[in-house]
């Protein structure tokens, strides 16, 4: 690099930050200006709700560095509540507005780096003092002094993404009832349906209402109230209404300056992060970028990508050729005492994308079963049907889950297969995990699969055999009598595992048998026996809990809130 290459950075928080110190780091002669509109240059936005429940109580805690420790330590010229309005790609220039003055300027520059970041989707029309949004600071404080002040005692959330169900479980924690409206069939978007259950549970049990396929249309305000209408019959009267449906990219700079976008508006990036433009970088929610599993362009708003973004454009401008290799997605929320986390693509996106792939489901405690507080956890893993290459995977539970999701997620960004699942060596330890920890498990699940010693079908199968002529099919739930009795699935006929040697007589050998237990581990073993006796058996992955967890009734709402001190 030029030691007296001038950077000018557009934006700060995690991109443009992060560039700024690298950049800092790297060179110590390097004229290294940035721009904020706002007054904040870098803060905690995944921390945001959590101040609005009470968890964090300080508002310096969402402030991670001000224009003042900025420059003291990494000697940038911060300019906060400065606006570029405009990029001028001839003379490689930029229009800057200064907002607390009016005054308009042109700054120059040698390399440019846009840090725009997004904008909330969908909140323009809805104008009130009773509808925000929940993107930076300002919307923060807005939001939790209208509940300090007005005293609201309910709220309407659209949007269950995550900070949706962020916002959810702190407005809850703040006294107010809570109504989720999702315009999808499930909450959290790198969660299929199948997955996203557990967590719809769990979320009612909390006194929670989810109004799934549901999107907020209109509303009238009455008497200090916001009467909503959605796009199906139903009104709801509430004090509050929060947008939390989504992001978009902030390219309109980008766009004006005639840059590459795609359909959706974010600017297209290499894996050097350059522009079409190639004295001007692009980095963080503003950017288009590869799905890693895929290979296909995607747009992934994440905060972990955005840091790596500047890292490499930093590196790129000082000369090391550092380069983006692509987002997998990886992404962990705390649901009131659940988490849930995933990796990679969805079944959804292996559809869509036309993936040879299969899927398991499992159950395991996420320590030894004897130690006591062990707690289960739901797994799913998405596989490469021949090879058994990780493609993705989701989990919901308790303690561990972050765990094991970021193995997977290692494993799947270093090319693993299923069979690698099942002979990593993992740290063990009773309060820990298990001599056969649940990703050795998903490994040795998928491994019996691709080995042909198990075949399976799935719960969305099961109504289609319900269907089938019983005279080509036989259903067989292998659990205990008192299980089977406390809830079974219609058309299954009842051997327990320990009596199917006994009374194989009792099957008929030119049918296929389709086996459910609990959670598949019992129906594997009842699948290795009538295979080794001359049967074609297949066994429901993820069991009867699964299929329960999907087509079982709701759980009954606790209503048990916490007034707000």
């Amino acid at each position: 690099m030029k030691q007296t290459q001038k950077i000018l950075i557009v934006g700060g928080v995690a991109g443009g930050a992060s560039a700024a110190a690298r950049l800092r780091r790297l060179s110590e002669t390097a004229e290294i200006i940035m721009f904020e509109r706002g007054e904040f240059i870098s803060f905690a936005n995944c921390g945001l709700p959590y101040y609005i429940g009470g968890e964090i109580t300080e508002k310096s805690a969402l402030t991670l560095q001000t224009p003042q420790s900025f420059e003291s330590s990494y000697n940038i010229d911060v300019r906060v509540r400065h606006e570029v309005v405009a990029i001028n790609r001839n003379t490689k220039t930029v229009s800057v507005k200064n907002l607390q003055t009016n005054e308009s300027y042109y700054e120059s520059y040698g390399k440019l780096i846009l840090s725009t970041g997004a904008k909330p989707i969908g909140s323009d029309e809805f104008q009130s003092d009773r509808v925000f949004t929940i993107r930076n600071i300002p919307d923060t404080y807005r939001i939790k002094e209208f509940i300090d002040t007005k005293n609201p005692q309910n709220a309407v959330l659209a949007g269950g993404g995550y900070i949706g169900l962020e916002m959810a479980e702190n407005l809850h924690r703040a006294g107010l009832e809570v109504v989720i409206v999702q315009r999808s069939d499930h909450v959290l978007p790198t969660f299929d349906y199948d997955m996203a259950c557990d967590i719809h549970r769990h979320i009612e049990s909390k006194g929670i209402r989810l109004l799934l396929n549901h999107e907020v249309q209109s509303f009238t305000e009455k008497n200090g109230r916001l009467n909503i209408t959605f796009n199906r019959e139903g009104k709801i009267v509430t004090d509050m209404l929060i947008f939390a449906i989504g992001v978009q990219p902030d390219s309109s700079l980008a766009q004006d300056a005639g840059l590459n976008l795609t359909s959706c508006g974010a600017i297209v990036v290499t894996e050097t992060m350059q522009t079409s433009d190639l004295d001007i970088y692009a980095i963080g929610d503003a950017v288009s970028v590869i799905n890693s599993v895929t290979g296909q362009p995607v747009y992934i708003p994440l905060a972990g990508p955005a840091n790596k973004q500047g890292r490499i454009v930093a590196d790129q401008i000082c000369g090391i050729d550092s380069r983006y290799v692509g987002t997998q997605g990886s992404a962990i929320l705390r649901v009131f005492d659940m988490t849930a986390a995933s990796t990679g693509i969805t079944e959804t996106v292996a559809k869509k994308n036309g993936l040879n792939y299969e899927k398991v489901f499992l159950w395991s405690t996420n320590h030894a079963s004897y130690y006591p507080g062990a707690t289960n956890m739901s797994i799913k893993v998405i596989f490469e049907r021949t090879t058994g290459k990780l493609l993705g995977t989701q989990i919901t539970g308790y303690d561990g889950v972050d765990k094991r999701c970021d193995i997977i997620a290692t494993a799947i960004h270093g090319k693993m297969t299923a069979y690698d699942l099942a002979r990593l060596e993992l740290c063990y330890a009773p309060p820990y995990s298990s001599a056969k920890d649940p990703v050795n498990m998903a490994g040795f699940v998928i491994e019996n699969i691709l080995t042909g010693k198990v075949k399976i079908f799935h719960w969305h199968d099961v109504t289609n055999l319900q269907k089938t002529d019983k005279n080509k099919i036989t259903l067989l739930d292998v659990r205990t009598p008192v299980e089977f009795n406390n809830g079974h699935i219609d058309g299954f006929i009842n051997i327990p595992v320990g009596e199917l040697r006994g009374r194989l007589n009792e099957l008929d050998r030119t049918k296929k048998i389709y086996i459910t237990c609990r959670i598949g581990v019992r129906g594997y073993t009842a699948a290795r026996i009538l295979v080794q006796n001359g049967f074609d058996a297949y066994n429901l992955s993820g069991g009867y809990r699964l299929w329960h967890s999907i087509f079982g009734t709701k759980t009954k709402p606790q209503h048990n809130k916490i007034i707000r001190k």
